[in-house]
């Protein structure tokens, strides 16, 4: 049997207010791709398929698209569980439409998902409180799915513990899930495909800048040895970088997400895993690597905005989303950030180094300075020499005038 596991796609996701709709078409397109051709019988989504409770409509229909491309009409069996970014009433609206494409949709903790699936090949042989067993007609065996989708406490509807402390809090938050994910194991047997599918953050994972904290002090995060031995592969969702968690027991990986989105990203290879699987038997697991997206990436510049010019201009319009550390006498002009942000459009970030004490400015009372000249002068102090952009500064002097105007209306009618 051949799984293929991603997870964390979160649909909608902008980067510094840049759109990655387009990026995210093509990795869905991606992905679908690889299904095929590695003829794979089960993808599973292991959490995070939106950024936020409410995603756009675009981004819906987009999730909608990728879930039908996966399922190739039918032919292959897709598990959705829900992440902490999903709603689960929004990720399974769709159930009914889904069902008929052999797509099985998990929001919550312990449901129950459907007796039966009219996918082309795909037939659920039995479900219960968070597990499924679903064969196919080309395999002398079966799989069982043990799904946890992200188990918050309100999701999963209890009380953690009486007690606030950290400590007793992060301990009673990991026993509660590994008692979930060893009850539904004892669905598991010698003659199936066992895996388990979550969304949670597991003791040890490496962290990218771009995961949303699902923790309290840590009381969220559990202890990955400690997950169900009779399994034979485990997908988590949630990190963002891929990685294997290293132990003795099951194979146990987190997929990442299949786009950088965050410049903490920018070393790190997108993949997806493809693993072959047989009843008794250890997985083999093999990453996919993605060649989706635009890249991230960081220069650092020491010799000055004439070295950035060059080495922008040099990129020949080459799609990139860039963060730029310019090393400097003095801290940057507005016409000389324009300037840079003109010469290639992916520019996000400009960041400006001044030796020390040679960013000393002459005093000048605030009351000589325009709103943006002291919109701009905080905003370098506090961000390290960063330049605001133009339009921020647009906005926050609009504001300010608005501010001022309201103000004056207030004084006068009283």
């Amino acid at each position: 049997m051949r799984i293929l596991h991603t997870s964390d796609w979160h649909l909608g996701r902008s980067l510094e207010g840049r759109s990655r709709y387009q990026e995210q078409v093509q990795f869905v397109n991606e992905v679908a791709g690889i299904a095929e051709d590695e003829g794979v019988h089960m993808v599973v989504i292991a959490g995070d398929v939106f950024d936020t409770y409410n995603p756009s409509a675009e981004a819906e229909e987009l999730y909608c698209r990728a879930l039908e491309q996966l399922a190739g009409q039918g032919k292959r069996c897709v598990v959705v569980v829900a992440g902490n970014h999903d709603s689960p009433e929004r990720l399974g609206a769709i159930r009914p439409l889904a069902l008929r494409h052999g797509i099985l949709i998990a929001g919550r903790p312990q449901e129950t998902l459907a007796t039966s699936i009219y996918g082309h090949g795909t037939k659920v042989v039995q479900s219960g409180p968070g597990f499924v067993e679903v064969a196919w007609p080309d395999l002398p065996y079966s799989a069982v799915v043990s799904h946890l989708p992200y188990p918050s406490e309100s999701r999963l509807g209890q009380l953690i513990s009486p007690v606030l402390e950290e400590g007793q809090l992060r301990k009673a938050y990991a026993e509660m899930v590994i008692e979930l994910l060893d009850r539904q194991a004892s669905a598991f047997r010698a003659d199936t495909v066992n895996i388990v599918v979550s969304h949670l953050l597991a003791l040890g994972g490496l962290p990218s800048d771009s995961e949303r904290a699902i923790d309290i002090g840590g009381a969220c995060a559990v202890d990955y040895k400690r997950f169900p031995r009779q399994a034979q592969y485990i997908a988590l969702g949630h990190l963002h970088r891929p990685q294997q968690m290293r132990s003795s027991g099951p194979q146990t990986y987190y997929s990442g997400s299949p786009l950088a989105y965050s410049f903490s990203e920018t070393l790190q290879t997108k993949v997806v895993y493809v693993v072959d699987v047989v009843p008794g038997q250890e997985a083999e697991v093999k990453a996919v690597s993605l060649k989706s997206g635009i890249p991230l990436e960081r220069w650092r510049c020491l010799n000055g905005v004439e070295e950035a010019l060059r080495r922008l201009e040099g990129l020949g319009g080459r799609p990139l989303w860039l963060e730029l550390e310019v090393h400097a006498d003095k801290y940057l002009t507005q016409s000389e950030v324009a300037a840079l942000r003109q010469a290639h459009s992916g520019l996000l970030n400009v960041r400006c180094i001044v030796p020390l004490g040679e960013a000393d400015t002459p005093v000048v009372a605030l009351s000589e300075m325009s709103v943006a000249e002291v919109f701009a002068r905080f905003y370098k102090h506090r961000l390290a020499g960063a330049v605001p952009r133009d339009e921020l500064v647009e906005l926050f002097t609009a504001l300010v005038h608005q501010s001022a105007m309201q103000a004056e209306e207030g004084g006068s009618s009283s």
